[in-house]
């Protein structure tokens, strides 16, 4: 089974279009299925009082000025939509309200993705569920009840899906993994589970697929000093390339788990059986 390899550029564009453009190169050229990003509509998904905060950025000293300097519009995402297009490669984001996931069916993407931080609102799923695209379920931070409500959303509404087993700790120690969730989450729910990871280097998602993920994702940066809080969890060019040839060969050493005997196996049992 050939692994679906997302690189997630989310934020870490940092609100500049060319920066973006230089991570969908890096993705492409790695040989990443797709790009993902993330799509807010900031006075839905923070409250006034949040966004009038004290934080200091590149941007102004409020949170609301990081928030809105971070979140690409219609114009952005007509440049994305057409530069993945002519890269050959997918792209589609994470929505984190309802006007945010319209907003984002303009551009017919192929998929779609609920966030960890979405998974518990069901008014949400439904709405992802009613487009009936193939949707990657992020469940970090989610119980088991929580991610049962979500599965019957979405079989409900006929939507195919596959969970993502995932630890939202940015970056997560490597001991947290508890990759064996993919098999508890695929004998529970019998669908395919996929790994998000917010772990540094490429080891344990190339240990996830081994443990049958059927998808990765990992966020990616040009370099892990530069401004955001998702920088430091976030591969850079050398790693995600890494991680992509890696999983390809695993695939290969994997197998089919069928008992055969191949070309040259055959000829050493001529040898040694007679």
């Amino acid at each position: 089974m050939r692994t679906f390899i997302t690189a997630e550029i989310g934020i870490n564009h940092n609100g500049d279009l060319e920066l973006a453009k230089k991570l969908i190169d890096i993705a492409a050229a790695a040989g990443c299925d797709a790009v993902k990003f993330q799509k807010r509509t900031i006075e839905i998904v923070y409250a006034k009082e949040y966004l009038d905060s004290f934080r200091e950025s590149p941007w102004g000293n409020t949170q609301r000025a990081q928030k809105e300097a971070l979140e690409f519009g219609k114009e952005a995402y007509d440049a994305i939509d057409s530069y993945c297009m002519e890269k050959g490669i997918a792209w589609f984001a994470s929505a984190w309200d309802i006007e945010s996931q319209k907003f984002l069916r303009q551009y017919g993407c192929k998929y779609n993705k609920v966030a960890s931080a979405m998974l518990a609102e069901e008014g949400f799923l439904e709405e992802v569920a009613e487009e009936g695209k193939y949707t990657f379920v992020a469940t970090g931070m989610a119980s088991m009840d929580e991610i049962a409500r979500a599965v019957g959303i979405f079989r409900h509404k006929g939507c195919p899906f596959e969970l993502m087993h995932c630890n939202s700790v940015y970056p997560m120690p490597p001991e947290d993994a508890n990759l064996n969730m993919i098999g508890t989450l695929k004998k529970e729910f019998q669908c395919k589970v996929g790994y998000s990871g917010h772990e540094t280097g490429t080891f344990v998602s190339t240990c996830a697929v081994a443990a049958g993920a059927s998808s990765i994702e990992r966020h990616i940066t040009l370099d892990q000093s530069m401004y955001g809080s998702d920088q430091k969890s976030s591969m850079e060019p050398y790693e995600i390339c890494r991680l992509v040839k890696d999983i390809r060969e695993l695939e290969k050493i994997m197998g089919t788990g069928e008992k055969t005997l191949t070309k040259a196996e055959k000829e050493v049992k001529k040898k040694l059986r007679g």
